[in-house]
């Protein structure tokens, strides 16, 4: 655990106030869940929650399926990383956070196709070895929950419709999967 030097007061109603600083590193936005949990010391650990944590091993089966028929490499996303990856190392994308090209197309609900000559969108900050090829939106109970993605390296040709549509249909069955 780290310490921050941040000292809060809880008040009469059994609020804290998380700084501004904290939420701008860890991207907690109003109305974000957070895991609250508790250690034996008396420590009190809050964590960003994410619905999609409990179908992780799930998006992971559905990856490598979808990558072993596609060839390309797959990856399901909540709101604010990469969950579950194949085809590429995962030391490269997983857990890191969403660009924020890939945030505003996940906030459009549309489906996203690459087209030559179009600027690239890449996956993750810091990360400009894989930019989008494919990407689909989970919803649940239209409530966006991530999306799902194949990506392109930089040699890579862009993809065609059906991967389109398998994406789509992934991300419909992880949505219904959600609702569940």
């Amino acid at each position: 655990m780290k310490a921050t030097g941040i000292v809060r007061r809880v008040d009469d109603l059994g609020r804290i106030v998380i700084p501004k600083e904290i939420r701008r590193t860890l991207r907690i936005r109003e109305g974000d869940p957070l895991e609250i949990y508790t250690e034996k010391d008396g420590g009190v650990i809050f964590r960003k929650y994410s619905p999609m944590g409990d179908l992780q091993e799930f998006a992971a089966q559905m990856c490598e399926s979808i990558g072993s028929v596609t060839g390309h490499i797959a990856a399901v996303t909540d709101r604010e990383s990469i969950i579950a990856l194949h085809g590429a190392p995962k030391r490269e994308l997983m857990d890191k956070p969403n660009s924020p090209e890939l945030e505003r197309l996940m906030e459009q609900r549309k489906n996203y196709r690459f087209q030559s000559g179009e600027p690239r969108i890449r996956a993750s900050e810091g990360s400009d070895k894989y930019h989008l090829g494919v990407a689909a939106p989970i919803l649940s109970q239209g409530d966006l929950m991530g999306s799902v993605l194949l990506l392109l390296g930089d040699g890579d040709k862009p993809l065609q419709e059906s991967d389109q549509d398998l994406a789509q249909t992934v991300a419909g069955f992880l949505g219904r999967q959600m609702e569940s």
